[in-house]
């Protein structure tokens, strides 16, 4: 089999907060602005220890993820494959111990699931709607650009 033939993904992970009708979103200095916490998974890390890494270094706080809301297959065409992870990180406790990384944030917000669309871009906003889902009925999603898959 020819390398050409092999199909290549980013991983990336990214955390879920969630009270009530919220969802925690940080505001990064680069990129499409607001987000979940979360980024690439390193090589040789798990999505799940990515995760984890991504809210110490985002938000100063350690947490382990409990568990997997969604997986998406999301290709772009000018940064390729994609599969994004979605993790339940529970409950966030008191936001006064959230230190952003100046870095690469600037601000966090609760954003309640009926804004999504009016705050980040569409694709994102079908993953995080899809993640708030999953944490509500205790399930987990596949899907396909954010959309479930049967």
């Amino acid at each position: 089999m020819m390398t050409e033939d092999i199909a290549y993904a980013r991983l990336a992970a990214g955390a879920l907060f969630v009270r009530e009708d919220h969802v925690l979103l940080v505001h990064k200095t680069y990129g499409h602005g607001w987000d979940v916490p979360g980024g690439y998974v390193e090589p040789g890390e798990s999505p799940a220890a990515a995760c984890r890494r991504e809210i110490r270094e985002e938000l100063g706080i350690e947490r382990p993820p409990r568990r997997l809301l969604v997986h998406d297959w999301a290709p772009n065409p000018s940064e390729g494959d994609k599969i994004l992870y979605l993790f339940d990180c529970g409950e966030l406790g008191d936001d006064q111990a959230i230190v952003l990384q100046e870095s690469e944030l600037d601000r966090w917000e609760w954003v309640s699931v009926g804004r999504l669309d009016d705050v980040v871009i569409p694709r994102l906003a079908r993953r995080i709607r899809q993640g708030y889902i999953a944490c509500v009925e205790n399930s987990t999603r596949y899907l396909e650009h954010g959309e479930p898959v049967p």
